[in-house]
């Protein structure tokens, strides 16, 4: 399995492949549907990220050690961060992800060309998948 700074690198990669912003967005909508769509019995605000403007369910579960993620948005675009991030985190034990730092954000330009209210909900998933994290992580450690 590839490490989280691989898959960061590999999608610095990809989206260097493209010269302007709008088919960036194009790759990430495709992304967004490509991503399976969450069980509706978690469509529930226990899963619902808290300081996202379009409406985003994030369910872990726990495995073996390892934090599996799905997760869906209504927005087209959001959907697409949501993929992001889910390739990045997926599957990755607690301490991967706590001791990740998520350069690929800025290295792609995301932070420079998402309206702040988009920025803001990205920040917003990476913040409750970490305390996923840190939950587990401290399951483990009890």
């Amino acid at each position: 399995m590839k490490t989280i700074n691989e898959v960061q690198d590999e999608i610095i990669e990809e989206f260097s492949m493209f010269d302007d912003w709008m088919d960036k967005y194009a790759n990430l909508i495709e992304m967004g549907n490509e991503l399976n769509d969450i069980d509706p019995k978690y469509k529930v605000d226990n899963f619902l990220i808290k300081g996202c403007q379009s409406r985003v369910w994030l369910y872990p579960t726990f495995e073996d050690g390892k934090i599996h993620f799905e997760g869906e948005s209504d927005a087209i675009i959001v959907k697409g961060l949501v993929s992001l991030l889910l390739k990045v985190y997926e599957d990755r034990t607690p301490k991967e992800i706590l001791e990740s730092e998520l350069y690929f954000i800025d290295d792609i330009g995301l932070t420079q060309h998402l309206s702040p209210t988009r920025s803001n909900g990205l920040l917003s998933m990476v913040k409750q998948m970490r305390l996923y994290a840190i939950a587990y992580d401290r399951k483990i450690n009890s």
